[in-house]
């Protein structure tokens, strides 16, 4: 069985983080995951804090098992998402879109482990000096707000810039996946697009639809000009911000525009108005299954893999 040095840091099963995806990772599919032996993490995006205390209490009532909360560090909530963070003394948190470091001494306090998403070596080496307890390094590849880096080029740089255990993300969907993040020297993996179609995943029947339908060059770039590019899948959305980014629109008109555009689509179900964050491997994603069938598939797909491995190599 494949261990690591994050399975042993917070105590789960397999190397897998599922990604903490703002209104998509629900306490229903964290739970999931968790029981499965992965890392299930609530994404709080932008909600308001009593949104996430009622996710969390979902999550306690369904696994005793290690889980996770996502922090959009830009979020209007963050002080109060971080205050339940400590109340229901979370085991873990992955951050984005900012620095957790003035969170850091309150979240040692009560044992939570924090590990950042980073998208670049220099933000790597600066969370590491400010005492996180590992680092997610995500290609562009990823749905969602992205960086410059494919994942390939990025998770070894961040790998060899650290110490601390290092989680490839970005285009990672089964076992080979897997072997080939940790022939990089990652601890692991985490995944967010296959995991929007996991049958504990509350989001609308419609996006599920799409992401199953989508072919291997249907996700597009926008917001360049904002100066934080977002990963959906193509639709009239996608188009009309296009044309407005080439005709010039002051970014933050673009920005007012994507409000409220990611909830639209993940819970209201317009596909076509809403934005459909997804990653580039939403292409080999085929079918709805639970949460532990997707753990399941991955694990045993590594151990094949390192199986084929050796034998076409030798021991």
């Amino acid at each position: 069985m494949i261990k690591t040095k994050i399975c042993d840091l917070i105590g789960i099963e397999h190397p897998i983080f599922q990604g903490g995806m703002a209104w998509t990772a629900t306490g229903e599919l964290a739970a999931a995951v968790s029981e499965a032996g992965g890392l299930g993490i609530i994404g709080a995006g932008q909600a308001p804090a009593d949104w996430l205390r009622q996710e969390i209490h979902k999550i306690k009532k369904i696994t005793s098992k290690p889980y996770g909360v996502n922090v959009m560090l830009m979020s209007p909530f963050v002080e109060d998402v971080m205050q339940v963070i400590v109340e229901e003394r979370v085991p873990v948190i992955t951050t984005g879109a900012g620095n957790p470091g003035k969170y850091i001494p309150m979240l040692k306090e009560i044992g939570t482990k924090i590990i950042p998403v980073v998208a670049s070596v220099a933000l790597a080496k600066r969370l590491e000096k400010a005492g996180v307890d590992a680092l997610i390094a995500e290609g562009m590849e990823s749905g969602g707000h992205i960086g410059e880096i494919c994942t390939l080029p990025l998770v070894p740089q961040v790998v060899d810039a650290v110490s601390i255990p290092v989680i490839a993300a970005g285009g990672i969907y089964d076992g080979r996946g897997m072997i080939a993040a940790l022939a990089l020297g990652a601890e692991g993996v985490q995944m967010g697009t296959r995991f929007m179609c996991a049958t504990e995943c509350t989001i609308s029947p419609k996006v599920k639809e799409m992401v199953i339908k989508a072919k291997d060059r249907d996700t597009v770039v926008t917001g360049r000009s904002t100066g934080h590019p977002v990963r959906c899948l193509g639709n009239k959305l996608t188009r009309e911000f296009d044309q407005l980014e080439k005709a010039g629109t002051p970014p933050e008109e673009l920005e007012k525009m994507g409000a409220g555009k990611l909830r639209l689509a993940m819970v209201e179900g317009d596909t076509q108005n809403g934005s459909v964050m997804s990653g580039q491997i939403a292409g080999a994603v085929e079918k709805i299954e639970s949460a532990a069938e997707i753990v399941r598939d991955v694990m045993e797909g590594a151990e094949r893999e390192l199986a084929r491995l050796r034998e076409r190599f030798g021991k």
